[in-house]
């Protein structure tokens, strides 16, 4: 089993920026093998991928956010982060810290992002 914990979402001018973190806890076995993500959801809208990030460190974006936003990741303190530049008001959004292996995943309980223009 894995938990992730979400923190770092809040009211930011357009412009601006945030850094998501997202802590994992549990099996450390299962957390290090595991790639993890980033997903957001807007009102009104499906659920979409941000960023993710596997388990060698190889990083993938959306490209809405290419250029704008960074992840990372510390295996020694099994944290993933986001790091959102120049935000959008079309970036807000409630967003979801993911982790999967195989056919195992695991979503945090999201943290709200609101860009005002």
């Amino acid at each position: 089993q894995v938990q992730l914990v979400e923190s770092g979402g809040g009211l930011v001018q357009a412009g601006g920026s945030l850094r998501l973190s997202c802590a994992a806890s549990g099996n450390p076995f299962l957390i290090n093998i595991m790639d993890m993500g980033w997903y957001r959801q807007a009102p009104g809208k499906q659920r979409e991928l941000v960023a993710a990030i596997s388990r060698t460190g190889r990083s993938d974006f959306a490209d809405a956010v290419k250029g704008r936003f960074t992840i990372s990741r510390d295996k020694e303190k099994n944290t993933v982060s986001l790091q959102m530049n120049n935000l959008l008001p079309e970036d807000t959004a409630v967003y979801y810290c993911h982790s999967n292996r195989g056919n195992q995943y695991y979503w945090g309980q999201g943290t709200q992002v609101t860009v005002s223009s």
